[in-house]
């Protein structure tokens, strides 16, 4: 299942009863550790009773083994299941069996002559402890089946695992009930995104918020305070588009009426010139227009890269036809060391705006100069013309969409910088302008290269 709620459940249920389980189990290693310890005591308890009532010589050995084993206790655990399970052999040291108690077995407890030690004697496991008499030439063994004792564990851990398990289904209910709380502030903050209609915008207010979703919350505002910018943008770029398309559309048709009831050639003419006028500006508007969606866009542009060089070298040719109408010549100079390579399609985009706003801002019979540099890993491309220049208090606002200073030419959109500006931030590049001591504008772009 998709539900947060459902997996965070399952995942704190499984951790809970992992650590219960190991829990459990680490009781059971520590009870077992601790019953060996208890019972090997009694062992030895039991084993040294009979060694002293052998030396008091007071009661025959098989009677001495029966009432040494019957006697030690373990602390009232278990003592009418286990106090009779103690066994004890009482041998000579030439190797002769001289008592035993009844619950022995058949087989010689151990070999071993003092101490505690493991044997399976008849299939069955056994703890033994033996101790040597030397004064009477006797060796004592007391030991007890590991059956009784591995039963003492079960009934311990038994009594800790049958809680254990009636618990777990409440931990599981606590667990639920504290994650649908927990979450409860998330699915407010949904249930209010929920229900907002699509035009509301305004930041979320769903308090409060705890400490680790409040940063989603704040986020959810940034984006919708961006998203707002950005659709106010979006409303004033169709404004601005539709109000610039509007006029040269107008001339247009004003023209072409003034053609079609023109009395003499030489009015036709003026009207068709005119006409072809506003039709190129219109174009030079759908162009730029087309290019500023596509910077605009998440799309991603062709990501092919050519050569600084030949790049503004196209664009000087393709622009060679326009600067002709305006009687501007186009001169490129490369001064680069390197060849050097970037993002084609936006610096081709960039040039061509700088380029086409020098043409139109030279005067006639002017040319515009481009020259290629190499710095420190950047290409600076200058672009100077001999236009009025931009005056130093519109620099800064000059980026702007549909931007046009006070002298700015007839015919201009105010779109080719704002065009420039935003492929120079996705190449990662910078802009400046500068006034000629000649006169004129010099625009350099600075674009990182490969």
């Amino acid at each position: 299942m998709n539900s947060v709620r459902f997996r965070l459940f399952i995942i704190l249920v499984a951790a809970t009863s992992l650590v219960w389980l190991s829990a459990f189990v680490w009781v059971q290693q520590s009870t077992r550790g601790k019953v060996e310890r208890v019972l090997d005591a009694r062992l030895a308890e039991a084993g040294q009773m009979v060694s002293s009532l052998l030396s008091d010589q007071r009661i025959d050995l098989n009677t001495i083994a029966v009432a040494a084993t019957g006697a030690a206790k373990t602390d009232g655990i278990l003592e009418t299941d286990y106090s009779h399970k103690l066994s004890c052999q009482i041998w000579s040291l030439n190797g002769a069996l001289v008592g035993s108690s009844g619950s022995a077995p058949q087989g010689k407890l151990t070999d071993r002559d003092t101490g505690f030690s493991t044997n399976v004697i008849d299939g069955e496991k056994w703890r033994v402890y033996s101790v040597v008499n030397e004064a009477l030439g006797m060796r004592i063994m007391v030991g007890d089946s590991y059956k009784v004792r591995d039963r003492l564990v079960e009934d311990v851990t038994r009594g800790l695992a049958l809680p254990a398990l009636l618990v777990l289904p409440i931990m599981a209910v606590l667990i639920l009930v504290s994650v649908q709380r927990g979450l409860a502030p998330l699915e407010r903050l949904a249930s209010a995104l929920s229900q907002r209609p699509a035009e509301d915008l305004s930041p979320v207010s769903v308090a409060p918020l705890p400490r680790e979703i409040k940063p989603m919350g704040d986020a959810l505002n940034g984006l919708f305070s961006r998203v707002t910018v950005m659709r106010d943008r979006e409303k004033s770029f169709t404004s601005f588009a539709a109000h610039e398309l509007k006029t040269p559309l107008a001339a247009i048709k004003t023209q072409a009426q003034v053609a079609a009831m023109a009395p003499d050639k030489d009015t036709r003419l003026r009207a068709l010139d005119q006409i072809q006028h506003g039709v190129g500006r219109a174009d030079r508007m759908v162009r730029q227009l087309l290019a500023l969606a596509s910077l605009d866009s998440d799309d991603a542009l062709d990501e092919s890269k050519g050569q600084v060089a030949k790049i503004i070298q196209a664009v000087a040719s393709d622009l060679a036809r326009t600067a002709a109408e305006k009687q501007v010549a186009i001169g490129f100079t490369d001064h680069s060391e390197a060849v050097m390579r970037t993002h084609a399609v936006l610096l081709s985009v960039a040039v061509r705006n700088v380029v086409e706003n020098a043409i139109h801002a030279s005067p006639v019979g002017a040319s515009v100069d481009i020259s290629l540099t190499n710095e420190s890993g950047r290409c600076h491309i200058s672009v100077h013309d001999m236009g009025p220049g931009i005056p130093a208090e519109e620099i800064p606002r000059i980026s702007a969409r549909f931007y046009r200073g006070k002298g700015a030419k007839e015919g201009g959109s105010g779109l080719g910088l704002s065009i420039v500006a935003a492929a120079l931030e996705r190449l990662g590049g910078d802009i400046s302008f500068q006034r000629h001591p000649e006169g004129g504008e010099t625009v350099t772009l600075m674009i990182p290269v490969g």
